[in-house]
């Protein structure tokens, strides 16, 4: 084995190490936390943190501006399902205006797997919404972990992770990820401002579809050492 290619394969393999580690951190993360939750010990933060975004003496009145319950509507359907949904068949479909088949198929594949895989894990919990404060916004399903956080953590985390593998230059990678990072935290707040979730149900959505993001890159980018999905870079001819 040639120098050059010794080094390849010693860096290729710190960042697996480095991948699992992180991963492996976050699942414990989640657990410990999903412990914490149905054992009743984060009840005193959850509802201290809720109360402390509304106006004391009126717990229906978010803290704030006026524009910002609006727009704080308006951003929390960026984590929704239909949102969701649209956002990663054009992911899908730019990929295969690229020539990138297998890639797009596992995108595909990797969010909607993980969108099935948040559901299970919903109605495994089956923690019952917040009652500490009004809800500013209608919902109907469970609360932990977070949907709307676990979701697009997964999707955006996911599709970031897989579009930035289409380049070789380490900046644009870095960019993608950053700005889909900063969009799933903002939906994760939003949720928190507009009631309907405590923090650990967040956090914990955090963490999962980090998870999962992360968990997708690696076999992704193990993939395309092996020559068995579309290389980053130049688009296949």
């Amino acid at each position: 084995m040639q120098l050059s290619s010794l080094k390849t394969y010693i860096h290729r393999e710190q960042k697996l190490l480095i991948g699992l580690a992180l991963g492996a951190a976050l699942t414990a993360g989640f657990i410990s936390l999903a412990d914490e939750m149905a054992e009743g010990e984060t009840k005193a933060f959850d509802t201290g943190f809720l109360r402390g975004l509304r106006t004391p003496g009126d717990l229906s009145i978010p803290i704030g501006p006026d524009w910002l319950l609006p727009a704080m509507r308006d951003l929390t359907a960026l984590g929704g399902v239909t949102v969701l949904t649209l956002v990663s068949a054009l992911a899908v479909a730019f990929l295969l205006t690229r020539g990138r088949v297998r890639q797009a198929f596992y995108t595909a594949l990797a969010t909607g797997g993980g969108a099935l895989f948040g559901a299970l894990l919903k109605a495994l919990f089956a923690r019952a919404r917040p009652e500490a404060v009004p809800h500013l916004v209608e919902v109907n399903s469970l609360s932990f972990p977070s949907g709307h956080s676990m979701n697009s953590a997964i999707i955006y985390l996911t599709l970031a992770v897989m579009i930035s593998r289409s380049f070789e230059e380490r900046r644009t990678r870095l960019f993608i990820i950053g700005v889909a990072a900063l969009l799933v935290l903002t939906i994760g707040f939003t949720r928190l401002y507009l009631g309907v979730h405590y923090p650990t149900d967040v956090l914990g959505g955090w963490t999962v579809g980090a998870a999962w993001a992360l968990a997708m890159g690696l076999v992704a980018t193990r993939l395309q050492d092996r020559r068995k999905m579309e290389q980053p870079g130049k688009d296949p001819a």
